[in-house]
């Protein structure tokens, strides 16, 4: 009986730890809108690894999240941003003005779509260099093109050996934390 017992609660311990295991990783690690970010990811040629740990860095994946400066959704877009993509990214769309594309972005597939799409931009404009396009994606193109010029961020203006805004820099530590995790996860 006591040898029973010894095995029931090795096993037990054995299935909640596993169980508890995977109940924070879930937490922590969601993996949600899976046919929406395959479906962005697929049309503007980006890994969907990159997207799913952009998004968790980002919102957490809550759809509904709203920054301090106004970006919207999972992927934390503009509305500006997005309005001025709108004919790049959906020439049909009906959106008029920031109002209605910060609604509209509450939809985690037109989010995903634009959140992608602008970050394909940005890869393509940082010649394919992540760390450099995230930097863009979190402080915005034109800064990152300043720290670029300068020296003491960059020798080859390609690459950013310093990041000066620790916000930033704190965003490409969460990313790769994230990009690491669903790394292993997702392909």
């Amino acid at each position: 009986m006591k040898i029973f017992l010894t095995i029931f609660l090795s096993v037990s311990f054995v299935f909640i730890s596993i169980f508890g295991i995977n109940c924070v990783y879930g937490y922590f690690f969601p993996i949600k809108f899976e046919s929406e970010i395959e479906t962005a990811c697929e049309l503007y040629d980006v890994d969907k690894t990159i997207v799913f740990a952009i998004i968790n860095t980002e919102s957490h994946f809550n759809k509904n999240a709203v920054s301090q400066k106004g970006a919207v959704g999972l992927m934390q877009v503009l509305p500006s941003t997005a309005l001025s993509l709108k004919n790049e990214v959906d020439e049909n769309m009906s959106v008029i003005d920031e109002k209605e594309m910060e609604d509209a972005l509450k939809n985690p597939s037109v989010n995903i779509k634009f959140g992608t799409f602008y970050f394909s931009k940005l890869l393509k404009k940082f010649d394919n260099v992540i760390d450099t396009a995230l930097c863009a994606y979190n402080a915005g193109p034109t800064v990152v093109n300043g720290w670029l010029q300068n020296s003491s961020y960059s020798v080859d203006e390609k690459n950013l050996v310093k990041v000066p805004y620790r916000e930033t820099e704190n965003y490409l530590q969460k990313f790769h934390k994230n990009f690491n995790y669903y790394n292993t996860k997702i392909k």
